[in-house]
This record gives C-alpha cells, sequence and structure tokens, in this order.
C-alpha cells in the first residue's frame, strides 16, 4: 500500500522516496489522515513503529499550505516536546529529512550543551521547535521562546515524561500554549497518569493502537542465560567472540555499569562506546554516529539515553542487567528485528533477578526460552522457579570468574536517588540519578535489600542460541504497579 493513499502532497511523498520509504507502517496509515483533518490523536505505539514520521508528515504538510501572516521572523506554530536529548535530535532530522522540498524552518533545542547557538536559531525564527522541557522552560524563562503561536502541539513519549518526573513542567508548559490547537499525544503504554493528561490535553482525540505494550516482536529471537552476577562480563565476551553479532546494543541498569562495561570490552579488543545521562552531547552524538557508522560495533545504553534511537540493522540487543519494569524488557528487544527483519535477544539472570524474569514472562504472556548449554551457566539445574530468590549451587567446577562488578555496580543496583517527595506513581517508587535536562522536584534516597549471588554451575560447552538526559531506575520493585 503506498503513501499515495494517506492524502499526502507531492513534495511530502519525493522526500519519502528520497528516504526509501515506499509504504506506511501501521501507525502511520492509521494516524496520518485524522492528523491531516486537523484532529487530535492518541497514539499508542512501541518505539519503531515508525510514528515520528506519522505526526511529522501532516505537521510539515499543515503549515507548508498554510504559511504564516505577518513580517519575519516567523513565529513558532508547532512544538514538539520530548523526554531525552538524543529523541529530539533524531525528531529534529526527521523534519529535516521530510521538509527537504518544503519551506519549513525547523530548529531543535536540549540542555547539556550552551544555549547560544539555540537561541540564534530562535532569533531566525522557526515553524517547528523539538524541545526537551527543562531547557525550553529555561529559555521561556529567559524571554527567548514564545508559544502563543502555537497551532500543533505533539507530546512524544509522555510514559517516559512521566517515569522522569517532568509531568508538572509539561503542565507548566501546556498553560502557555493556545487552547485552540490540534494536539498530538504519544505514548508507548498508558498508566493512569498518563491517561488523565491526555484526558486534560485532548479533544475528541483519534485513538490509534497499533500494538499493546505486551506484545514483543515475533521478529525477534529470545533466549535467557543463566549466570552468577560476577560471571557476567565474560559471559557477554563469550557472545560477542560470535562474528554473526554484527552490531549489538547492549543494556545495563546503571551508568555506572555501562562504563564498567565498556572497559571490560575493550580490554577485550571489542570496540565499544557508552551512552548515558551523564556523557556531554559531544561525546553521545559521536557514540552514535560511530554505532550508526559501524566503525563502532557495540553500543552500551542506559535505557533513558537509548529511548527513542533510530538506528537501523542491530543484529542483538543484549540485557546486561535484566529491567526490574517489564515493559522496558519489550522496549529494550524491540531496537533488534525491525521493520520485519529478523533479530535476536540474550538476557542475563542472576539469581537476584528472577524476580524480575517473572514479571517479565507475565507480560509477554509466555516463557523466555533458557540456554544452558553455555560456559558460565549458573543454577541451569535448579528447579523451574522462576521469581524466586537464589539458585541452587552448581556442581563440579566453574569457569574462571571475572571480578569487576562487584564493588560501586552493586550498590548503584541497590540505592537510587533522587525520588521525588510527595508524588506518587513509578517516578516516586523508584529513585533516580541526576543529569542535565531533568525536572525541578526531586529529592531524598531510596533503597532496596538483596539476596547473594547462588554459586555456578559445571562448564559446558560453548552457546547454542535458542530458536528504546536521563535517570536510571533501581532494581527494587516492592510492588507490581496497579495499571
Amino acid at each position: 500500500m503506498p503513501f499515495s493513499i494517506l492524502g499526502l502532497a507531492e513534495p511530502l511523498l519525493r522526500a519519502l522516496r528520497d528516504e526509501g520509504y515506499t509504504s506506511p507502517t501501521p501507525i502511520q496509515l492509521r494516524a496520518i489522515p485524522p492528523a491531516l483533518e486537523g484532529r487530535d490523536l492518541l497514539g499508542i505505539a512501541q518505539t519503531g513503529t515508525g510514528k515520528t514520521a506519522a505526526f511529522a508528515l501532516p505537521i510539515i504538510q499543515r503549515l507548508s499550505q498554510h504559511p504564516p501572516a505577518g513580517a519575519p521572523p516567523r513565529p513558532i506554530r508547532c512544538l514538539v516536546l520530548t523526554p531525552t536529548r538524543e529523541l529530539a535530535a533524531q525528531i529534529h532530522e526527521s523534519f529535516r529529512a521530510y521538509g527537504r522540498h518544503a519551506r519549513i524552518a525547523s530548529t531543535v533545542i536540549f540542555g547539556g550543551v550552551g544555549q547560544h547557538p539555540q537561541v540564534q536559531a530562535l532569533r531566525r525564527g522557526v515553524d517547528v521547535l523539538i524541545a526537551t522541557p527543562g531547557r525550553l522552560l529555561d529559555l521561556m524563562g529567559q524571554g527567548h521562546v514564545r508559544l502563543a503561536g502555537i497551532e500543533v502541539f505533539v507530546l512524544d513519549e509522555a510514559d517516559r515524561m512521566l517515569d522522569m518526573g517532568f509531568i508538572h513542567d509539561i503542565r507548566r508548559i501546556v498553560r502557555e500554549i493556545p487552547a485552540k490547537r490540534q494536539t498530538l499525544f504519544f505514548s508507548a503504554t498508558m498508566p493512569r497518569e498518563i491517561q488523565s493528561l491526555a484526558d486534560g490535553l485532548l479533544r475528541d482525540p483519534v485513538r490509534v493502537e497499533v500494538e499493546a505494550v505486551s506484545a514483543a516482536a515475533d521478529t525477534v529471537t529470545q533466549s535467557i542465560y543463566f549466570v552468577a552476577k560476577p560471571d557476567k562480563p565474560a559471559l557477554l565476551r563469550h557472545l560477542l567472540s560470535d562474528r554473526a553479532v554484527t552490531r549489538a546494543l547492549v543494556f545495563t541498569r546503571t551508568k555506572h555499569g555501562a562504563d564498567k562495561v565498556c572497559r571490560l570490552l575493550e580490554q577485550a579488543s571489542i570496540k565499544a562506546e557508552a551512552i548515558h545521562g551523564n556523557k556531554s552531547q559531544n561525546a553521545r552524538v559521536r557514540a552514535l554516529e560511530n554505532f550508526r557508522s559501524g566503525s563502532t560495533r557495540v553500543l552500551v545504553a542506559s535505557d533513558l539515553a537509548a529511548r527513542g534511537l533510530d538506528i537501523d540493522n542491530i543484529s542483538h540487543v543484549v540485557n546486561f542487567d535484566l529491567p526490574n519494569e517489564p515493559e522496558t524488557y519489550v522496549h529494550r528487544i524491540g531496537r533488534t528485528g525491525r521493520a520485519g527483519a529478523l533479530g535476536t535477544a540474550f538476557s542475563f539472570c542472576d539469581s537476584e533477578e528472577r524476580a524480575f524474569l517473572r514479571d517479565i514472562e507475565r507480560l509477554i504472556r509466555k516463557p523466555v526460552p533458557v540456554v544452558s548449554d553455555h560456559p558460565y551457566s549458573a543454577g541451569a539445574h535448579a528447579p523451574v522457579a522462576r521469581g524466586q530468590g537464589g539458585s541452587r549451587p552448581g556442581h563440579g567446577g566453574h569457569a574462571p570468574r571475572q571480578a569487576g562488578f562487584a564493588g560501586r555496580g552493586d550498590h548503584d543496583r541497590r540505592h537510587g536517588q533522587g525520588g521525588r517527595q510527595g508524588q506518587g506513581g513509578r517516578g516516586a517508587r523508584h529513585g533516580h540519578g541526576a543529569s542535565h535536562d531533568q525536572p525541578r522536584h526531586q529529592a531524598g534516597h531510596g533503597s532496596a535489600g538483596h539476596t547473594q549471588a547462588g554459586a555456578q554451575g559445571a562448564p559446558a560447552t560453548p552457546h547454542q542460541t535458542v530458536n528504546r538526559d536521563a535517570r536510571e531506575r533501581p532494581p527494587a520493585r516492592p510492588q507490581r504497579p496497579l495499571w
């Protein structure tokens, strides 16, 4: 089915052909027509489904068909609000690509870099502004941004806005936007707080839900590796020795853990770079470009830093640490197996993470196949009791352990910082570390107990596989979310 049936203008169709796109994805097919009609939209879709084009294409068409009246500089007519710097930069790239044959000016603003170039771009006048909440509020306070001319407001990754504590900032920003506007609201999940926010922003919206959050892509082969925590680095090196792993995205729970994994891989002569909220913007952009170009084979990331990354042909996703939110597992493995391509997701599970695995399998409604035939197997002979802490000691000798993840990394996984006072939802239950672009209501520390890792099993033959500015969340999971 071609894009031409959606009612898009020829300049946009030409830009899509330039990008090599021939057919719309399900969310584009269902979201673009009502967006072109000016309807409010509530879009629920996993990452990697093509939702950026679902809102960028109708916005470009609307703004180009109705140019602003009056003398320059042109007013900001569309605001796209997004949680992270990387996602903001990628949305800006999409607007530039899709609007290359239209006279639409766009710019992006986010924290972690100097504001002077951003202010200069704003002074020249833009039609579309893509922003993260922190930097936008800063520049609004300085008088550099005025939102009185907004015709279209896009809130992207709304559930991550909630996780990161940006909901109050969003409400402050919305108060400065005209009530008469089109609102396009996108979220991968719809917890109660997000539904409440959507109800307050949208008027008679068209609801587009293309895939439930619990649905893992059929194109991704999943497998779980039971392994003692100290042996995770050695198991990762073992798996990466397979040259079939051409481009791997490795997820860790903490920023410190991402850096440590990178160092250990570099010591093993495996080219790797890390991306997380403590990295400078230039370092993050450089790491992404190296990964896209193939000069870096392995990118190690925290969840929020990787959210919204648009990188093609990722052959493997590795969950070095299992996420304590099962929905995050689905987002992670959605980085591979995109657009009909096949992908592979390896997940490591130590004795402290069995409860997380149980929650993941409950969400996706099926067990993750276990690979026990690998040199660092731990608890492979234990009864199948996923979700129970601890594992049965192994029998006989085992491969040498790789120390290096038992110090500060353990502490980072057990103790979070920056929990918000007096607020409900996931952000209040789980602490977070600081970043450049963050909300202003934070205090306190959170902690959680832990169990000791189980002993290792006997050595085995090499493995055989069985046939996305931010704060990371610690593993404490005192209760399941109510939504």
